[in-house]
């Protein structure tokens, strides 16, 4: 079988990208080579999915960005990351999100102590506005997540974890980001709350100009809202181009949307391995 034609990655210029990953390389623990070469680019206003097979890189892509992998002993050992013109691959997490770059974690992670409506206002904590401010902009977050104003006095421990998604992303918006990474938002959840949660990142996107990086397993959920994508496969990345043309990639439809035009097949004949080889040659 052929190799897969990839298409050009997409023309974004360095004034029109707010997020530019450039050739990186992460190890963990000084040894294990994790990502190996991953480049990719987000433009200032879109919607980019970071797509792939769990353990594929996507989580450590983002926390590369977000500057997180120290905390597991994870470096970026080659490349640059720059976001809004500036290379931020060795500042601090807290600095990169009072430049507007913010990473909602895999599995929400609310404070589970603490009131929906408190858990909010802890991502207002770079803001240095008056009580005033924060209050509108709290009444801004309710506006997307009515759901979170009707449990806004509720311990997060013990609500819903469609509710706690939404407060994870809520909270992410109290800083008034310029771009949010949201790692695996559909994980753990019914279908019709996957699909509220992708209409309200659709919306920001839409009405606050919010850029968004998406990690996510449910491929044909991330091809249906973004407007490009890339796929990992091993650390790497295989493919990528407009979601559109993503969509009618054979191989796409086939290994990652579950569409064969060959008929039905038992997974045992995917035949990874052969794919693998085939892609990263």
């Amino acid at each position: 079988m052929s190799r897969p034609a990839v298409s050009p990655k997409a023309a974004v210029s360095p004034a029109d990208a707010i997020l530019s990953v450039k050739n990186i390389e992460v190890i963990y623990d000084r040894v294990i080579l994790v990502l190996k070469g991953v480049s990719l680019d987000v433009p200032r206003g879109g919607i980019v999915a970071l797509l792939g097979a769990n353990g594929a890189g996507k989580s450590t892509t983002l926390k590369a960005i977000s500057n997180l992998l120290h905390g597991e002993r994870g470096t970026v050992n080659k490349g640059a990351i720059v976001f809004d013109g500036v290379e931020v691959h060795n500042r601090s997490p807290n600095e990169l999100v009072r430049r507007g770059c913010i990473q909602v974690m895999e599995g929400r992670h609310c404070f589970g102590h603490l009131t929906i409506e408190e858990n909010l206002l802890t991502g207002a904590f770079t803001r240095h506005e008056g009580k005033a401010e924060i209050a509108k902009e709290l009444e801004r977050v309710y506006s997307y997540f009515p759901k979170l104003k009707e449990r806004r006095n509720s311990l997060a421990g013990y609500t819903s974890g469609g509710e706690q998604q939404m407060c994870a992303v809520g909270r992410a918006l109290m800083s008034r980001p310029k771009m949010i990474l949201l790692d695996e938002p559909s994980m753990g959840l019914a279908p019709q709350i996957v699909e509220e949660i992708f209409n309200i990142v659709k919306m920001l996107n839409h009405n606050e100009k919010v850029s968004f990086l998406l990690a996510e397993q449910n491929t044909n959920m991330a091809l249906k809202y973004a407007t490009y994508a890339y796929i990992l496969e091993s650390g790497r990345v295989v493919l990528d181009g407009a979601t559109a043309t993503l969509r009618e990639n054979e191989d796409v439809k086939e290994f990652y949307l579950g569409i064969s035009t060959t008929g039905r097949r038992s997974f045992r004949e995917g035949k990874y391995y052969k794919r693998r080889k085939r892609w990263l040659a």
